[in-house]
């Protein structure tokens, strides 16, 4: 007796080899159709285990990805929101500066009032007679304004048709009320601003000179028929080598506009005008038109419309409307704002940045720098 208690009290309890293997081969099966997993082999107690079921799961993962399309439809909507914002905005700005810088046109136009300056009644260059004008205005609007913009869309449509067949065009897009926009009329309309801002600069720069300094046109005698306060006239030989400064226009046969252009003959507008329109389309012609079916085609075009604004320029003098210097100030006006205009405004011919810097920054520049020059004049 004493050696089987003594045993049992020594020898740990341990559960039959049996149970052991019953639990440790238990097997787990998981009902799609229930709501809860049975455990085999485990005690009563142990064996419920709630799982929520596949439905639940699926509605659930159903209502989050319904919110997640619908956020992100949101987000989709307030950037293209963002964007046709944005699109308006950059268009009605560049519309406000053509606005300030051809709004003072329209105002030297309608309230202008010339520079009043004196004559001689012997002056030479003041007595031509009145002639009409060679280039009527319809005609300088086609050579200003429809010639340029029909070069213009031209060209960028060729350009997108051949870029479209090459793969070459742009990967940039730009969406306006859903609607995708052409990347030809976005260059149209980024080369169109540009030449309108031009355009709009040199006739600005060409009016102030004009009422500032109020020259007289060739025919201003012809037009004006001056008359001084004693009744006399420039038939009058008291008049002869006077600079007379009081006078009167009788202007028999003329009209309130003429009585008023025969002051501004300095510079001549047709001439900056047709000039900065004809230059400005060569230079694009030479940056954008990459037609390779003849090498002197577009040569030949850039020749032909700077002669259309030479022989423009020309027929002022011989109009009687402009003196030789008038015609030369305006073209000179007009070509040097079609050249900075499409140098530095436009993004016809982009400057490329240079690598090394005009001076040396460190002493390691300065000794390259005079390493350069040794090895130059040896």
């Amino acid at each position: 007796m004493s050696n089987e208690s003594s045993a049992s009290e020594t020898t740990p309890l341990r559960r039959p080899e049996s149970q052991l293997s019953a639990e440790s081969s238990a097997n787990v099966a998981i009902n799609n159709n229930n709501k809860h997993v049975t455990i085999v082999g485990v005690p009563p107690a142990q064996t419920a285990l709630t799982i929520p079921s596949n439905n639940e799961n699926n509605f659930s993962i159903e209502e989050r990805l319904h919110s997640n399309n619908n956020n992100r439809d949101q987000q989709q909507q307030n950037k293209a929101m963002d964007t046709n914002k944005r699109i308006l905005c950059r268009v009605g700005l560049d519309v406000l500066i053509l606005l300030c810088v051809g709004f003072p046109i329209l105002l030297f136009f309608l309230l202008g009032d010339p520079y009043k300056r004196g004559f001689f009644c012997d002056d030479e260059s003041l007595k031509h007679p009145f002639k009409d004008s060679t280039v009527r205005n319809w005609m300088l609007y086609i050579i200003g304004l429809v010639i340029p913009v029909g070069v213009i869309l031209c060209i960028e449509l060729l350009r997108s048709r051949e870029e479209s067949a090459n793969g070459t065009g742009t990967s940039r897009r730009y969406v306006f009320m859903s609607y995708e926009i052409p990347d030809w009329l976005i260059e149209c309309y980024k080369k169109m601003g540009v030449f309108a801002f031009g355009a709009a600069v040199s006739q600005l720069t060409t009016d102030i000179a004009k009422y500032s300094i109020g020259r007289l046109r060739p025919h201003f005698i012809a037009v004006c028929q001056p008359l001084m306060p004693d009744g006399s006239n420039c038939d009058n030989a008291t008049n002869v080598g006077k600079y007379i400064t009081d006078f009167k226009c009788q202007g028999v046969g003329s009209s309130a506009r003429m009585l008023k252009e025969m002051r501004l003959s300095f510079p001549s507008g047709h001439s900056s005008f047709t000039f900065y329109t004809m230059v400005y389309v060569a230079l694009y012609l030479q940056s954008r038109m990459n037609w390779k079916g003849s090498k002197l085609l577009r040569h030949f075009l850039q020749f032909l419309f700077i002669m259309i604004a030479w022989y423009t320029a020309l027929s002022r003098v011989s109009d009687y409307k402009h003196h030789w210097s008038d015609v030369l100030a305006g073209s000179a006006i007009g070509a040097a704002c079609a050249l900075i205009v499409a140098n530095y405004v436009s993004d016809l011919f982009p400057t490329k940045p240079r690598t090394q810097p005009y001076l040396p920054r460190s002493s390691q520049d300065l000794s390259q720098t005079r390493t350069s020059v040794v090895l130059t004049t040896n």
